[in-house]
């Protein structure tokens, strides 16, 4: 047995859940994802999501891949930077930046890398990069391979960034870097707090739009058009795989500094890139958002009802301000359990435990698509109602 086999043989952490019952993880599912889905043997009400917009199995934006498939093939077989540009990546990128209301956008062939790569090239030595402590995973790795100097601050807490920010050199480049919406907790960035700060001490901004993107602002155009502070942020990013029913990601700033992105990022310039199905789909989905304002208008509906009927009913959902409903269950091994009952009860959801939060803040996590109905919902309360008074996390 090799060294590497040697250290790993003794893994067994999953494990431990599959023998348990309870491991909830990589569950195939055998057809198109909605509302409800079919996903080994059961078939469950999907509340596991981030198709905020509802648009996945939309057959226009299906028949759009297929036309991009037919047109262009199956992939680019090469980057962006030599062989892999395509006419409709262009033509993304042109519409992602009036959309977000930002000189220039790049695509990436995903989400994560343009964190992971934006972040390793936009700051140097002699900068800072500033993030609140529940930052995603894409962030943390992205400031990692920076060789900036590296800080966080506490959870939405901006006193403890304005002291951290007081420590700095004024004429330093200073880069706070934000979740728009937080992917587990479903709030939001104190945006303007942040701007503030950012004016304070010379400071520049961006902010993840992940999962505001589809969500918050003029026709979904995010959190910073939410806050009337898009001129105020220097970066914005967001994903495809999320409100635009694909996969990939950009980012979106001014035309000197995408310049620069494009020509030294290295997920940017040595990953292929994104296939013609994928960035057609996140094209067409553009589309049918901007022309469709009763999507969203459906999907703050269902999401007001949900978080009305969360509350009424006791559980502790925190902060949320978003169709991100946290259920907090506080507790690893309970978490997993609510999470294999309520499947077994046609229920699907996703537990979130360390490294994903704090030991403490283990939670499942209920997310709404524009799709699902007032009834779905309501079946998806009374289930982990149930559930959690069973287990002794409601009274």
């Amino acid at each position: 047995m090799g060294q590497l086999q040697e250290r790993f043989k003794n893994y067994r952490e999953p494990q431990k859940f599959m023998e348990a019952g309870v491991y909830p993880y990589f569950r195939a599912i055998t057809g198109k994802q909605g509302t409800e889905v079919d996903m080994v043997g059961h078939h469950v009400l999907m509340f596991g999501s981030n198709a905020y917009t509802g648009l996945t199995s939309d057959q226009r934006i299906i028949d759009a891949a297929k036309a991009a498939l037919d047109k262009y093939g199956s992939g680019c077989a090469g980057s962006r930077f030599l062989n892999g540009t395509l006419d409709i990546h262009e033509e993304l990128e042109r519409e992602l930046a009036k959309f977000v209301g930002k000189d220039e956008t790049l695509c990436f062939s995903t989400g994560f890398s343009v964190n992971s790569g934006v972040l390793a090239v936009v700051c140097g030595r002699e900068d800072y990069i500033i993030c609140d402590d529940r930052d995603h995973a894409s962030i943390v790795d992205g400031r990692r391979l920076s060789f900036a100097h590296q800080l966080k601050y506490k959870h939405n807490d901006m006193e403890d960034l304005e002291k951290i920010l007081q420590k700095l050199p004024y004429d330093a480049v200073k880069l706070i870097v934000v979740d728009g919406v937080f992917s587990m907790e479903g709030d939001l960035a104190k945006l303007p707090e942040i701007v503030e700060l950012k004016r304070k001490y010379n400071a520049s901004i961006m902010v993840d739009e992940a999962h505001g993107l589809g969500v918050f602002g003029r026709d979904g155009r995010g959190v910073c058009d939410y806050f009337g502070l898009t001129d105020e942020v220097d970066l914005i990013m967001g994903t495809f795989s999320k409100s635009l029913a694909s996969i990939g990601g950009f980012i979106a700033g001014d035309s000197d500094t995408i310049n620069y992105i494009r020509h030294t990022c290295r997920t940017y310039i040595f990953s292929a890139s994104n296939t013609p199905a994928a960035t057609a789909a996140a094209l067409e989905a553009l589309h049918i958002i901007q022309k469709e304002p009763e999507r969203i208008e459906a999907l703050w509906k269902v999401s007001h009802y949900a978080l009305r009927r969360f509350r009424e009913e006791g559980f502790e959902i925190g902060e949320t301000q978003s169709p991100i409903i946290p259920l907090y269950v506080r507790d690893v091994d309970k978490t997993f359990l609510v999470t294999k009952q309520a499947f077994e009860n046609g229920v699907f959801i996703n537990p979130v435990i360390p490294p994903a939060c704090a030991p403490q803040d283990t939670l499942v996590r209920f997310a709404l698509m524009a799709t699902h109905t007032e009834e779905q919902v309501e079946k998806g309360v009374q289930v982990l109602k149930q559930i959690f008074i069973d287990q002794k996390i409601l009274k």
